[in-house]
């Protein structure tokens, strides 16, 4: 049975419009009968998660040509699982023209080297409707919907339900452009029941309906996020309101152009008996405050969900927000002596777009986080250092909405219709004509918004590294100020790095000096002291001129001697560090996730081993160790520990695991080496004593019958 399609969830079955569905797989085997841990699947921690699903949104295009979706379709990250061997079970929402499609949910499984294997479909291949633009008004459907309901007596349209146009397209069924009504009425739930009724949008055919939960979800259309759910409450007179209970009851008021000294002065709070809100224009005064409630929330989980953290204070208390600050005013802020948050409507500089983006609703709101962990003084370094982390968790906050209308990127304000097309970059700042790019002493005497500069430039060097690319859909230059050339981390774990710097070691005076060290520590706290993260840390600040890089872990420079382990250890006869994989990937270099402690197989020592190939399709890996001492004296030699198990049948050699030193092969096992159990190999290695050699293990499979190399136990002695 092929490893990578043996998998709990193999079989899906997808609740499509309320009926349970089994979605279709393409080549996905049964489910092994023996329980696994965790249902088969690695814990992952929120950061791992959201990078996980970051990956799945990069590769979403891709895989929507893939599988021939049309060009009207795009695929939107929602879910991910992984395999303890390191396959990946991605679930993507469907849209059609921006609509959302109703049953046009997948799952794409992927190998652990990132092959696409399957796909199990809610409904399968390409979606095409003849028009979005419905003949059935609104409000017909509406009412054709009270006259439909079946689950519910007495349906009536109310202000908690609405009619949202769809394209539905349950499994085996021609995809129709529909609506989705709401009702209410007496039922299961009681009196407030509701149910769902679909339509077709043109002859108002029942397609299907259903009962629903009943809860409290407005929408909006904002200025800058375009259309959106948000989370509203209702007052004592039933009306709504812009409190988002769910977010530490957040409140956006309309500040009725309130001075910023006093926000508060005139304000009201947005109050109406529809629970629907703006209409997408400035002129409405209610779309700026879909904008806010809508970033703020997800700036409120990002935190949450990201670093478990609770709101501004992490104490579970949303800050008030007011909308239409002022006159003209192209500005936004957090006032921590009110803890609240104030967004101008802009000014004829950008044509009058309310300040209120995704990423800078979370830019403001970070103030509030700033403040209640390091309170960097608002002036000289640390004040630049106060706007940079704004900017960079704005710019988190927007990666982590997957906002259509508003991609993640690295530019602050794209959405403001500013002359240059932002406020800020964060790949050469020096690029607004503003903004410090480099460090150099005359830093505390710069503008704070243009000393941020060189804090963003760093993040973004640390996260992507040098060189152009495209990211949300807007060009990006990582340049450097000292020629180098490098690549990043990623910027989830940059984030995470600076999180806890700013949490854990910043402190009020932080300059950008004590920034840098404060880096340094936070990533050798999550990722270890010499580890990949925190060289390429210090590689990012050189770049900015900020101090030089650490010796390379991975380089000419040898990592230093890890804590021993039970096996592979220096000291006790063996040359390689952590041979027995018992501290998990400590010492190794993987081109997948190779080193493993799943229960699917046995190792032969402890619970770690190396499990290679087993895709049954064209694939190739490496595990490799760098820089290892051989003997001088004796006779030296490799040894580890083989099991080779296989689809295949015969002598000829169709998968193979070769054993390189130096890039010159040494072994080579194959298919045709299977056996019962594990087998103890050896390689001579006298004709390298005295030398440091890197080591490799190098897998190569065809395209069918899969075959599995596990290897465990290596010393070289």
């Amino acid at each position: 049975m092929n490893r990578k399609t043996a998998l709990a969830a193999a079989v899906a079955a997808a609740l499509t419009l309320g009926t349970a569905a089994l979605a279709t797989s393409q080549n996905v085997a049964q489910a092994s009968a023996a329980a696994q841990p965790g249902a088969g699947f690695q814990s992952m921690s929120t950061i791992g998660r959201q990078a996980a699903l970051d990956q799945a949104g990069k590769e979403a295009a891709e895989t929507a040509k893939a599988l021939g979706l049309g060009p009207d379709e795009r695929l939107v990250a929602k879910d991910v699982l992984v395999d303890n061997d390191g396959a990946r079970h991605v679930r993507y929402d469907r849209t059609y023209r921006g609509l959302p499609v109703l049953g046009g949910d997948l799952v794409v499984h992927r190998a652990k080297n990132g092959k696409l294997t399957s796909t199990s479909w809610a409904h399968q291949g390409a979606i095409t409707v003849a028009g979005v633009t419905p003949k059935l008004s609104t409000q017909d459907a509406s009412k054709a919907a009270e006259r439909s309901a079946k689950h519910v007596k007495q349906a009536r349209t109310t202000n908690l339900d609405s009619s949202k146009l769809v394209v539905w397209a349950a499994a085996g069924k021609t995809p129709v452009l529909a609506y989705r009504t709401t009702v209410t009425g007496a039922g299961e739930a009681g009196a407030g029941s509701q149910e769902a009724v679909l339509l077709d949008a043109n002859t108002g055919a029942v397609l299907d309906s259903y009962p629903v939960e009943q809860g409290i979800s407005g929408s909006g259309d904002g200025v800058n996020v375009g259309q959106v759910t948000l989370e509203t409450s209702q007052d004592g007179s039933g009306n709504y309101t812009l409190t988002d209970g769910l977010h530490g009851s957040t409140v956006v008021y309309d500040s009725n152009n309130s001075p910023q000294s006093n926000p508060a002065q005139n304000a009201q709070p947005f109050s109406k008996s529809t629970d629907s809100w703006g209409d997408g224009t400035a002129a409405n005064r209610e779309s700026a405050a879909v904008d806010a409630s809508f970033g703020l929330a997800k700036t409120w989980d990002y935190y949450k969900n990201t670093f478990n953290r609770s709101g501004i204070r992490n104490d579970g208390r949303g800050a008030p927000a007011y909308v239409h600050v002022d006159n003209q005013l192209l500005n936004a802020f957090y006032d921590d002596s009110c803890f609240c948050m104030s967004f101008g409507d802009g000014s004829s500089q950008n044509n009058n777009t309310p300040l209120t983006a995704l990423d800078v609703s979370g830019h403001e709101m970070t103030h509030g986080v700033t403040a209640a962990t390091a309170n960097l003084n608002y002036s000289g370094e640390s004040g630049g250092l106060n706007e940079s982390t704004s900017d960079i968790m704005g710019t988190m906050v927007e990666f982590y909405a997957n906002d259509p209308v508003n991609p993640g990127n690295y530019y602050i304000g794209e959405k403001l219709n500013m002359g240059n097309g932002y406020l800020r970059r964060m790949d050469d700042p020096t690029l607004d004509g503003s903004s410090l790019g480099c460090y150099n002493s005359n830093a505390g005497s710069v503008d704070v918004h243009y000393s941020s500069g060189i804090g963003n430039h760093f993040f973004y060097l640390t996260a992507e590294g040098t060189g152009a690319k495209t990211i949300g859909g807007l060009p990006h230059n990582g340049t450097t100020c000292n020629g180098d050339t490098f690549a990043g981390i990623g910027k989830d774990k940059a984030a995470a790095i600076w999180y806890r710097a700013l949490s854990t070691y910043m402190t009020s005076t932080t300059d950008y000096a004590a920034a840098r060290t404060a880096t340094l520590q936070a990533a050798a706290d999550l990722y270890g002291a010499n580890s990949q993260e925190q060289y390429i840390v210090s590689k990012a600040w050189a770049a900015v001129s900020l101090g030089t890089a650490l010796p390379d872990p991975g380089g000419s420079t040898p990592t230093p001697t890890p804590t021993p382990s039970p096996t592979g250890t220096p000291g006790s006869g063996n040359a390689l560090v952590n041979g027995g994989f018992e501290q998990g990937a400590t010492g190794w270099t993987q081109s997948a996730n190779d080193i493993t402690n799943s229960n699917q197989q046995t190792p032969h020592g402890g619970s770690w081993y190396a499990w290679m190939m087993g895709y049954g399709s064209a694939a190739t890996e490496t595990l490799s160790q760098n820089n290892i001492a051989v003997p001088a004296t004796g006779s030296p030699k490799l040894t580890f520990w083989l099991k080779v198990t296989t689809q295949e049948t015969g002598s000829t050699a169709y998968d193979t695991l070769k054993v390189n030193l130096n890039g010159t092969t040494l072994a080579t096992y194959s298919n045709a080496n299977a056996g019962a159990g594990y087998v103890q190999k050896t390689v001579d290695l006298s004709a390298y004593r005295g030398q440091t050699v890197n080591l490799q293990f190098a897998g190569q499979e065809d395209a069918s019958l899969a075959t599995t190399f596990l290897v465990d136990d290596v010393k070289i002695g």
